[in-house]
């Protein structure tokens, strides 16, 4: 049996899941500060896989590690289905996407933990206003040296990434001019954005390290890069992405980030690799990706040349052809073809304020769309 298939007990490319969804009063379709009022009846269903956010109309939950895409989908559909259930109960809603339509940050009351008073203390307003929803992805590493070898050959791939994902197309009731507002945000946030490349997991060690001990951070959990070696787990942590509206969404570019570590490791075992670019070129990309989405183009630096947005996607797809089936995840990363031919979230929004001027009515969608395929559990 082959390491690299899940049913192998040395398999390590373990992949877990945390969204974050928006809290949704169905009358006004505003966000509603809700999250304590259902923390307690959350954890008693969910224990661990619930937790609060800064805002307290922000609910975020967590897979447990799963060795498959199927497995993660049975998680993420009894998640989903029990925050909504929990939301049914008060009369409330959830909605998954990078950001409100037209609710202010400046009306949401903060959840009043220890740990968020301190961020709000050291970050002041540009922590009040991070009212952007998430989705974080931790793919399993067998050590820490191949952890840093993957971030630095993946973080090519982060804007292919941010386009597909990108659900935030509005701020505060205007259109942005954005697909993924959310990543501008957060770009406010100190130690966020493309990661560097290291040499090694000490170099990386020792930087971190460096960061601590001069008071710049108390621990790792304070590095915000789009992707990381996360500070607790054996995993590397994509987050550069914008929770994703539909169930097939998420499991989609989830599967295809297991997919793609497991296609390096396998090129990084035969003594082969993928170049490593520079911080500063796949930050172009990113620029492009969180402006134009899915319907821009970003450079090929190997070929120097713009290629279509869309057209990188069947690319991705085709690069990780080899390794899908025994990961077993062919058709849940084949559905990003769908979202290249059929658009993002931030597409479908925009499409329907174009077509009814009624930010309400994309509340509407996007919760309807967080939905499909979610049986609504424990109301």
């Amino acid at each position: 049996m082959s390491v690299y298939n899940p049913l192998d007990p040395d398999f390590a490319f373990t992949i877990g899941i945390e969204e974050e969804y928006q809290i949704i009063d169905p009358e006004t379709r505003e966000l509603r500060s809700y999250i304590t009022e259902i923390l307690d009846d959350g954890h008693a269903l969910l224990r661990e896989q619930i937790k609060a956010e800064l805002h307290q109309s922000i609910v975020e939950v967590g897979t447990k590690p799963c060795r498959t895409i199927s497995e993660a989908r049975a998680e993420l559909q009894h998640l989903r289905g029990t925050i909504a259930g929990l939301a049914s109960k008060k009369g409330l809603r959830i909605a998954a996407a990078g950001t409100h339509p037209f609710s202010s940050w400046i009306d949401q009351e903060i959840t009043p933990f220890d740990r968020y008073r301190g961020l709000l203390d050291e970050m002041q307003d540009i922590a009040r206003q991070l009212l952007i929803f998430g989705m974080h992805c931790h793919v399993g590493m067998p050590n820490c040296n191949v952890t840093i070898e993957m971030m630095n050959i993946v973080r090519y791939l982060l804007p292919h990434l941010l386009a597909i994902s990108s659900s935030s197309p509005f701020w505060m009731g205007r259109t942005t001019g954005f697909k993924s507002y959310r990543s501008v945000m957060f770009s406010t946030f100190p130690r966020t954005g493309i990661p560097p490349s290291f040499v090694s997991a000490t170099e990386f060690d020792n930087y971190v390290s460096l960061l601590i001990n001069t008071g710049c951070i108390d621990d790792g959990k304070k590095i915000w890069w789009d992707l990381r070696p996360h500070p607790v787990f054996s995993t590397l942590e994509f987050r550069i992405c914008d929770v994703a509206t539909r169930l097939e969404e998420c499991l989609a570019l989830a599967a295809f980030k297991q997919a793609i570590v497991v296609k390096f490791y396998k090129l990084f075992e035969q003594n082969m690799t993928f170049r490593s670019y520079r911080r500063a070129l796949i930050n172009e990309n990113k620029w492009r990706a969180q402006r134009w989405g899915l319907d821009g183009r970003l450079i090929d630096f190997g070929k120097r040349t713009e290629v279509e947005a869309k057209a990188l996607v069947h690319e991705m797809v085709e690069l990780v052809d080899d390794v899908v089936d025994e990961l077993g995840s062919r058709k849940e990363v084949e559905y990003l073809l769908h979202i290249a031919d059929h658009g993002s979230s931030a597409d479908r929004q925009l499409r329907v304020f174009e077509e009814t001027n009624d930010h309400r009515a994309i509340v509407d969608n996007l919760v309807a769309e967080t939905m499909e395929g979610i049986e609504l559990l424990h109301s």
